[in-house]
C-alpha cells in the first residue's frame, strides 16, 4: 500500500510539473531552452518568452518570469531538471517582462547584468537595477558557452538590446523583434517607431545564418519574423 501511495505522489509530481500553467518551459536545441510566463496586459492575459542556457558551469538566463510569482518556482524547476543552479541573468531592457526579476534574482546571490542605458532607466523609474553593468556590446562566457549582447539601437524602447547564441545560431531578438502571429506592435508607449525598422535592419545584417529567431511575445519562428516586424511598423 505505502508502495502504491510513493508511485501516485511521483506521478502528481510529474504531471504537476509539467503542467504550470504560469510558466511553461521548452527545449529548443542543444542547451537552449525557451521559458514562458503570463501577466495582464490591458486586461488580457499575456504571454512573454525569455530564455536560459545550461552550461557546465550553472544556467545563464536571459530577462524574467513575468509574473513575480514564479520566480522561485522557477528557479526550483531548473534545480529539479538541471541540478544546476542560476549563475548569471540578464535583463535586454528596462520593461517589467524583462527586468522585473532583477532584485529577486541578486537577493539569491545571481549576478544580475543590464545594459548602462537600462540601468539609468530603471534609477529614473525608482526600480530595481542590475549590479553589473556594461556599456557597449558585450561577450560573456560561461562554462563552455559564449552568450553575446547586441544593441542595435532603437525600436521597442530606447534600451532594447538582443542576445545571440554563436554556437547554435539563435537569436533572442526580445520585444525588439514581433512574432507573425502578432496583429500590431502591441506596447509602443516608448517606442521610436523612425528607427526600429533600421534596428531590424542592422540584426539582418549582424546575423544572417541565425537557425531561430526568438520573440519576446507569441511565437517565435526564424527570419520571416524580422522582415515582419519591418512590415508591421510601416503599416
Amino acid at each position: 500500500m505505502r508502495l502504491l501511495y510513493i508511485i501516485l505522489l511521483s506521478l502528481t509530481t510529474v504531471c504537476s510539473y509539467g503542467q504550470n500553467p504560469k510558466l511553461k518551459i521548452k527545449h529548443l536545441k542543444g542547451e537552449l531552452y525557451i521559458y514562458t510566463s503570463y501577466s495582464k496586459y490591458k486586461g488580457v492575459l499575456t504571454d512573454a518568452n525569455a530564455m536560459y542556457l545550461v552550461t557546465d558551469r550553472g544556467v545563464v538566463v536571459i530577462d524574467a518570469p513575468w509574473d513575480s510569482t514564479q520566480f522561485q518556482p522557477f528557479l526550483d524547476t531548473i534545480a529539479t531538471r538541471h541540478h544546476q543552479k542560476v549563475v548569471l541573468a540578464i535583463a535586454t531592457h528596462s520593461h517589467s517582462d524583462r527586468a522585473g526579476g532583477l532584485r529577486f534574482f541578486k537577493s539569491k546571490g545571481i549576478q544580475t547584468y543590464a545594459s548602462k542605458m537600462t540601468n539609468e532607466i530603471l534609477a529614473a523609474s525608482k526600480k530595481p537595477q542590475a549590479e553589473f553593468t556594461f556599456t557597449a556590446d558585450t561577450t560573456f562566457t560561461v562554462g563552455q558557452y559564449k552568450i553575446d549582447t547586441y544593441y542595435a539601437g532603437e525600436g521597442h524602447t530606447k534600451d532594447n538590446l538582443v542576445i545571440w547564441f554563436p554556437k547554435d545560431k539563435v537569436l533572442f531578438g526580445g520585444c525588439l523583434v514581433k512574432s507573425t502571429e502578432a496583429k500590431d506592435l502591441g506596447n509602443i508607449s516608448e517606442a521610436n517607431l523612425t528607427q526600429w525598422p533600421r534596428s531590424i535592419q542592422r540584426l539582418k545584417y549582424k546575423y544572417p545564418i541565425s537557425s531561430s529567431v526568438i520573440t519576446g511575445h507569441q511565437a517565435w519562428g526564424n527570419r520571416e519574423s524580422l522582415e515582419y516586424t519591418q512590415k508591421l511598423i510601416k503599416k
